[in-house]
């Protein structure tokens, strides 16, 4: 017999949750709108890098502000810690996650692992993937230039209040002569 509700899993770093992001959302809601969909804050362990350095609990709340300001619904948050052995990481999450359908990515290892584990993988189109790239976005949050266009309104207003371009300018890689981190 099978269950009633059909979920997917998004998994990402949303390191921050920007605008491309809840545009591959809003696409995976408006596709499957009576499906629920789990977003999986992958590198949940991980902060105050330059690669990742806003904390799961950061990132919940940037998604959560950004959902709820989208009025998209069936949407469940999780924190995915890494556990380092690619072999084990989807049975690893099957024990963590409440039953999942199919997985959307555009990573191809995630999309390998879920497909040798069974699973349906769907790539979402990315939205404009030059514009919406983490990585140019931390630089912009370093500067303090030009990233408030790039992230949903209500995530702009909540990196400001943690101080965000504070923290991404002292993360930056160029502070400490190209490594992650900033001068000791």
């Amino acid at each position: 017999m099978r269950r009633a509700t059909v979920r997917g899993l998004l998994v990402g770093r949303f390191q921050p949750f920007h605008s491309g992001h809840l545009g591959v959302v809003r696409a995976i809601r408006a596709g499957r709108p009576d499906d629920a969909l789990l977003l999986g804050i992958g590198s949940a362990q991980e902060s105050y890098t330059w690669e990742n350095p806003f904390t799961a609990g950061e990132r919940f709340e940037m998604i959560v502000r950004a959902v709820d300001d989208a009025a998209l619904e069936r949407i469940e948050i999780v924190p995915l810690a890494d556990i380092h052995q690619h072999a084990l990481w989807v049975r690893h999450l099957e024990g963590l996650l409440p039953p999942i359908d199919r997985v959307y990515t555009n990573n191809a290892l995630t999309a390998l692992l879920f497909e040798r584990a069974g699973y349906e993988v769907a790539r979402p189109a990315l939205r404009n993937r030059a514009r919406f790239e983490g990585r140019q976005i931390r630089a912009r949050l370093a500067s303090d230039r030009g990233w408030k266009e790039l992230v949903p309104r209500p995530v702009a207003r909540y990196l400001e209040t943690i101080d965000a371009p504070a923290r991404l300018a002292l993360l930056a890689p160029n502070v400490r002569r190209g490594t992650d981190g900033p001068r000791r």
